[in-house]
């Protein structure tokens, strides 16, 4: 599945990896209605195709992961919206990367301002190119981080860290970002797209439902007291065992081959 140039989202295939390019470098790769729509469609598909068993997100250009929202749009569109009907919008418009429950890895190159700060937060695992920076500028302009900025960011890097960085509006380079836990690894920006991708292979080579179901208990534990993620963990972990691929995998092992994974 492959974009057209005038779409803002390009999808590509490297095996088992789909690589998701936002698509608008001529604005830095600014989220657009359209490009949110487009994202979220995009992440579907992948969800439901059995080829596809993790994702790489990234931006297009040299310039910019993402540098947030459309503020043009934004202010064109919203001129005359009541608040609550914005509200209900972001209620109903979610970048669709938090219901992706394949591994999904941000690969930042460049700048990653705002809504793009928050497109990374909600991948699983973050690289960053030497040259990326991250930055939440919203306050400088009367705004906050309103996608899951400031409880994401908190949650990652702690409280204080996500004060300083959202409160002051400055920016963060790589390094900086890799001390505080923002981003997990930073690469030469000419191996960040084949790193991640890498990753995100050595991941997909996995037992499909497995790797589902590893992520969910992750992800659904972490809300959780260490006895319910627990009790969570046991009951996916009972769940796996009635799986074919659970079958398959020790099989395998003995027979001393590479497993056959049929995902169910």
């Amino acid at each position: 599945m492959t974009a057209s140039p005038d779409e803002t989202i390009r999808v590509t295939r490297q095996g088992r990896v789909a690589v998701l390019t936002l698509n608008r470098p001529q604005a830095m790769n600014a989220i657009s209605m359209q490009m949110r729509a487009d994202l979220r469609t995009a992440l579907d598909a992948l969800r439901r195709d059995a080829e596809v068993g993790a994702a790489v997100l990234t931006g297009g250009g040299e310039k910019a992961f993402c540098a947030g929202m459309d503020l043009r749009e934004f202010a064109a569109s919203n001129a005359d919206v009541p608040i609550a009907e914005m509200k209900r919008f972001r209620w109903e418009q979610g970048e669709g990367i938090a219901a992706f429950d394949k591994p999904i890895i941000a690969a930042v190159n460049g700048l990653a301002i705002g809504g793009g700060v928050e497109l990374a937060l909600l991948c699983d695992i973050v690289f960053a190119g030497e040259r990326a920076s991250f930055a939440f500028g919203e306050i400088k302009r009367g705004l906050m981080p309103g996608n899951g900025g400031t409880q994401r960011l908190a949650r990652r890097v702690g409280k204080a860290r996500a004060l300083d960085m959202i409160l002051t509006g400055r920016t963060v380079g790589a390094q900086e970002a890799l001390a505080m836990g923002l981003v997990e690894f930073v690469v030469p920006d000419g191996e960040l797209l084949d790193r991640a991708v890498a990753l995100a292979a050595q991941m997909a080579e996995n037992a499909p439902v497995a790797v589902r179901t590893a992520k969910a208990a992750i992800q659904r534990g972490a809300e959780l007291s260490l006895e319910d993620g627990i009790r969570l963990e046991q009951d996916l972990a009972a769940f796996l065992y009635t799986t074919e691929d659970a079958k398959e995998g020790p099989r395998a092992f003995l027979e001393k081959r590479p497993p056959v994974w049929q995902g169910r």
